[in-house]
């Protein structure tokens, strides 16, 4: 019986929702739509401007802003806020660059591991904030740049420290059989130099968009049962209750998540330059 009950319950939610769907003043769930927002600014130019490209330029400006308010009058005694910028900075600096890298090469390589480091963690923690509420990453296009600019920093690496030497340490394997180099090699190819940098740029944006759709999904649903299930006298609106501690769940796991892509996107740029300078891998 209260298997039954359940049952009922869950089919009259979903019919109310699904009549809500088809209703403009209804429930309205995220779509694929939100990540192609129409032009806000300068529409038909080149140097058209919508909501996600709004974003992350807000996001630029910030940072510079807070970077240049952290450095400006630093002291030997810092304070709250010189703490908390030289504790980030030095958990990036020492905790991914120099223990992957070591100290002398991770110099070398410390300010474009560092940008992305700041620049995702930015353009994430963005799309938490209400009124804002999309990350600047979430869109496919700033991923791919910064994993193409990772492609070509291990790269580089590569070739600055071993010339022609980094292709066949990359594509061949020491001690395996000749003939298996004809299945390695070619799969050595796609994992190194095409695989890397496309889940570099889908793990990031893929793990945005899909902490957008779940945030955006629970506090819709908590308008809706709010603001037309219970303003018309309908107890199931209570649900409204559910719905929204679910938001604010999803929501501090968003931030989690948000931080960690950072963390993410930036070790594993240093380990593939690690990977490209090594001996043997």
């Amino acid at each position: 019986m209260p298997r039954s009950r359940s049952l009922t319950l869950f089919t009259h939610v979903a019919s109310l929702i699904a009549n809500a769907a088809t209703d403009d003043s209804g429930f309205h769930g995220p779509s694929i739509d939100d990540f192609f927002p129409p032009a806000l600014l300068f529409e038909g130019t080149p140097f058209e401007l919508n909501r996600i490209m709004v974003i992350r330029l807000l996001v630029v400006v910030v940072l510079i802003l807070l970077m240049w308010l952290a450095t400006r009058n630093m002291k030997i005694v810092p304070g709250r806020g010189q703490a908390a910028f030289e504790f980030l900075f030095m958990f990036v600096r020492k905790g991914v660059i120099f223990d992957n890298l070591g100290e002398e090469r991770g110099r070398r390589y410390e300010p474009i591991i560092m940008t992305f480091f700041f620049t995702i963690l930015g353009m994430n923690l963005v799309g938490s904030i209400p009124g804002l509420q999309i990350a600047g990453t979430a869109a496919i296009g700033l991923p791919v740049v910064m994993a193409i600019i990772a492609w070509v920093m291990f790269i580089y690496a590569g070739f600055k420290e071993k010339g022609f030497r980094f292709l066949k340490d990359s594509l061949f394997l020491p001690g395996v059989p000749w003939p298996l180099y004809f299945l390695l090699t070619p799969l050595e190819f796609l994992s190194t130099f095409i695989v890397r940098p496309v889940t570099l740029a889908l793990r990031l944006t893929m793990n945005m968009v899909s902490g957008h759709m779940l945030v955006v999904l629970c506090f819709s649903a908590t308008q809706f049962f709010f603001f037309t299930v219970l303003a018309n006298g309908n107890l199931l609106g209570l649900l409204g209750f559910g719905s929204f501690a679910f938001g604010v769940a999803f929501t501090v796991l968003d931030l989690f998540v948000a931080a960690l892509q950072a963390y993410v996107f930036a070790i594993l740029s240093a380990i593939y330059i690690q990977l490209s300078v090594a001996e043997e891998h």
